[in-house]
């Protein structure tokens, strides 16, 4: 946990950093933001495998946030390091597989329970769902909206979560990391 001068950091993470996890983290700053805790929270997203590590999202991505209201043009890929567990406070997987990846990257039980599935915070998403935010690489163009979609459908729950992890940690309840 952080102390009421630093935000609260979460890191999106999902296979390459070019798809998902770069249209989460836009969709997650842009909610926190409308929810008036853009200072108190910080995100960001990485990739489980760093061969995309530099590069911008996919332009298909650009272009489905584009189209939704989002600017994603700045996003760099770059790759998650186990060091960084220490500088987060959520690790948002957008699939089984990273979230098992990132499972077995967490050294102890503490850092493991950092690390959620993002579609845990969909509300429509009942016990036995499918959790994961398929990966839309290799689809087309509806397959990047369609994760979108998906995220944004997320966000709601993880602004909620992350605002009631926030009245906890401070006290009297009002949110204030500033």
């Amino acid at each position: 946990m952080t102390d009421s001068t630093t935000p609260y950091r979460v890191c999106v993470v999902c296979a390459g950093n070019i798809c998902r996890s770069p249209i989460a983290e836009f969709v997650l700053r842009h909610r926190l933001e409308q929810a008036g805790l853009g200072d108190l929270v910080t995100v960001d997203s990485a990739g489980t495998g760093g061969w995309h590590a530099g590069q911008p999202a996919d332009p298909r991505a650009v272009a489905a946030l584009h189209h939704h209201g989002y600017d994603g043009s700045a996003h760099r890929a770059r790759q998650f390091r186990r060091e960084w567990f220490a500088d987060v406070d959520l690790v948002l997987a957008l699939d089984r597989e990273n979230f098992a990846g990132l499972s077995t990257l967490a050294r102890d039980d503490d850092t493991r329970a950092k690390v959620q599935l993002l579609r845990s915070y969909d509300p429509d998403v009942m016990a036995g769902d499918d959790t994961d935010v398929p990966d839309p690489y290799y689809g087309d163009d509806a397959a990047f909206v369609h994760v979108l979609l998906m995220i944004e459908r997320a966000a709601d729950g993880f602004v909620a979560a992350v605002r009631q992890e926030i009245e906890l940690d401070v006290p009297g309840g009002e949110p204030s990391r500033q």
